[in-house]
């Protein structure tokens, strides 16, 4: 027992010193020097730290290459990888509250997570790591010659943005460091003589000071907006307010605002001769369209072309995929439109299609035709183009079909068929007809084939030595389709049982009196065989016999590939088949004895020998034969009798020789 806990205690021992061993090695000097030594970005990224360690202002965690404060590891792939997307990432180290984000304004480029459309988020030669200099960061999205007019804010040439605007937030609007009036009046003496006399004594220091100049630059004096009233650039006010020095100096002297007016725009000259008013117009509501002061727009419209109309005709702004030319030019609205009175309906400046037709000079042409659009004709354009903006194109209401559905409502019952044209089924009446007028009758673009040919040429060609149905060679397509839908495949008018058998009434005649008949054309399926246009073969055929027959006879085919075919079967199956009906049985063309001895002859020896001298017209070939393939040289069927299998037809029959 002793001996046992003696040689425990010596593997203990054993253990302690070896790992004592392990931990003097692993302290060793020279095994910490094998440690992995990393390197830093800017190692590789030279080109990176020759263009911007090198600038007047660094951003703090580039100079300290904390790159990963930013970015995430990516080896060699060229691709920027950051932390988080957008501001969220500035945000980590510029907290929100310092940047204002939750004041009433905050930049565009804040607000959309775009710090880096204004700063550099590595270095850069300016001042709060900003992209460029002074007013030309501003000038990247602000466009640059509406602040450099003729006449230019004396700050914001000396100052810059900067002396009236905050750079991230703000509580007042356009980002302003104070209320507007406020700011204009740290710098423009109110109490002053000259100011004063400029604006006619009244307390204009209680207004705001933009309902009269631009803030940064104009092509006016003292920096009016480009339109200003009058009354407004000569210091008239009084003509309109009350009196500067009364109780309410800027209270209008009446209530009546279009009577003001009349002071000086004598209202028959805005009529220019029109009973047709304009809403606001009508009602004296002149100040709805017009700033009675000054504008940045001409004749002190409120808004710039048709977003002054759209403020109220909505429907007329909308996005479309398609616009009126005349809606979007220079003169927009007022292309077609006039503003106060007009002679006609709409405040159109000339009555119906002949404002249309001042743009659309080919399209008058079309009144030259032989047969024209009665709406055309009526002057009704409007009744299938929207004259603003549609998405569909040819600025239709709706999409054709539905457009021509709304007149020719019998139509969209007729063509709602088992089988539609394509043209028809994708709404394309302009496809076949023309909408305005045509020489051809129902304003069709060709008569015949040539309006077909458009879209079926290549089945139309001419082809060398081919046999053309005749219907088909004379252009008479309508002959067999109807243009627009069908109940029947292929558009037909008429099932082909009926449609074929009008002009062959020969094949109608004898199929009529057939015994039996081809099943095909019992269905009325003429053109599972027969091309209905050209083809090669006679007699219009898709294809020779046998290959024709064997298409449908699929069993047979199979068997002749299998066993012996009887040659007339592997030849022309119309030797011994009528194709569409026969007095016969099986669609013979005569009985099977006649047919049988055409090849074979019943009056030899060997013939009568074979059939134990019976008497072959009191026979029946199909009996013991298969027509058509055998796996027997003789042909017999393949399920017969053992006697006559083994050729003992004595042990059944008295054979005598005659």
């Amino acid at each position: 027992m002793r001996s046992m806990l003696t040689k425990q205690r010596i593997i203990v021992l054993g253990a302690v010193v070896l790992l004592c061993v392990v931990v003097l090695y692993a302290g060793d000097g020279s095994a910490a020097r094998k440690k992995f030594s990393g390197k830093d970005c800017l190692d590789c990224h030279t080109k990176f730290a020759d263009k911007y360690l090198g600038m007047k202002y660094v951003h703090a965690v580039v100079k300290e290459k904390k790159c990963e404060d930013c970015h995430l590891r990516h080896g060699i792939v060229p691709k920027l990888l950051l932390k988080r997307a957008g501001n969220d990432l500035c945000f980590e180290c510029h907290s929100k509250e310092k940047m204002g984000m939750k004041k009433q304004h905050v930049h565009t480029a804040l607000q959309h997570g775009k710090c880096t459309a204004c700063h550099d988020p590595h270095a850069s030669q300016g001042n709060h790591l900003l992209a460029a200099d002074g007013k030309d960061v501003c000038y990247r999205c602000h466009k640059k010659e509406i602040f450099e007019k003729k006449t230019v804010h004396k700050v914001l040439l000396t100052q810059g943005c900067g002396a009236c605007h905050f750079s991230h937030s703000s509580d007042q609007r356009d980002l302003l460091i104070k209320a507007e009036t406020p700011l204009c009046l740290s710098c423009h003496d109110s109490n002053k003589t000259a100011f004063k006399t400029s604006h006619g004594n009244y307390p204009v220091q209680t207004k705001p000071c933009t309902a009269c100049h631009n803030p940064h630059s104009s092509d006016q004096p003292k920096l009016m907006k480009e339109s200003a009233h009058n009354p407004t650039v000569t210091g008239s006010c009084d003509m309109c307010h009350n009196a500067p020095n009364g109780e309410k100096p800027f209270a209008l002297k009446q209530k009546d605002v279009s009577g003001l007016c009349q002071q000086c725009h004598v209202l028959d000259e805005l009529k220019a001769g029109g009973d047709k008013q304009h809403a606001p117009f009508k009602d004296g509501m002149c100040v709805q369209c017009h700033n009675p002061h000054s504008s940045e727009n001409p004749k002190l419209l409120m808004e710039r072309g048709n977003k002054l109309c759209f403020g109220c005709h909505t429907d007329k702004g909308e996005k479309f995929a398609f616009r009126h030319a005349p809606v979007e030019s220079g003169k927009g609205c007022l292309s077609c439109h006039l503003p106060h009175a007009a002679k006609n309906e709409h405040l159109l400046i000339v009555k119906g299609a002949g404002l249309c037709f001042t743009c659309h000079e080919k399209v008058k042409d079309a009144l030259k035709f032989k047969h024209q659009h009665p709406p055309f004709v009526q002057e009704m354009c409007t009744a299938c183009h929207n004259p603003h903006g549609t998405n569909i194109s040819r600025l239709l209401k709706d999409r054709a079909d539905k457009v021509c559905y709304s007149c020719h409502s019998d139509a969209e019952t007729d063509f709602e068929k088992k089988t539609v044209h394509k043209p028809v089924q994708n709404g394309e009446c302009f496809s076949c007809h023309n909408a305005h007028g045509s020489d051809e009758a129902k304003l069709l673009k060709a008569t015949g084939s040539k309006l077909c040919a458009q879209c079926h040429g290549e089945l139309m060609k001419e082809v060398a030595d081919n046999n053309v149905h005749p219907p088909f060679a004379k252009g008479l397509c309508l002959g067999c389709h109807n243009p627009h839908a069908s109940n029947i495949d292929g558009m037909l008018l008429q099932n082909q049982s009926i449609l074929c058998l009008k002009c062959h009434t020969k094949t109608e005649k004898a199929f009529q009196a057939s015994k039996s008949r081809h099943k095909p054309v019992e269905a009325g399926l003429c053109s599972k065989c027969h091309s209905p246009h050209q083809t090669k073969l006679g007699k219009l055929l898709l294809a020779q016999a046998p290959d024709m027959c064997l298409a449908c006879h699929k069993g047979l085919k199979e068997r002749m590939s299998k066993e012996t075919a009887h040659p007339p079967a592997a030849g022309d199956c119309l030797v011994c088949h009528k194709p569409h009906g026969s007095p016969e049985d099986k669609l013979l063309v005569q009985a099977v004895l006649g047919i049988c001895t055409q090849c074979h002859d019943v009056k030899a020896d060997s013939f009568k020998r074979a059939h134990i001298y019976i008497d072959a017209s009191v026979m029946n070939c199909r009996s013991c034969h298969d027509p058509h393939a055998s796996t027997d040289p003789k042909f017999f069927k393949s399920h017969i009798h053992p006697p006559f299998a083994g050729r003992s037809c004595d042990e059944c029959h008295i054979v005598t020789k005659r």
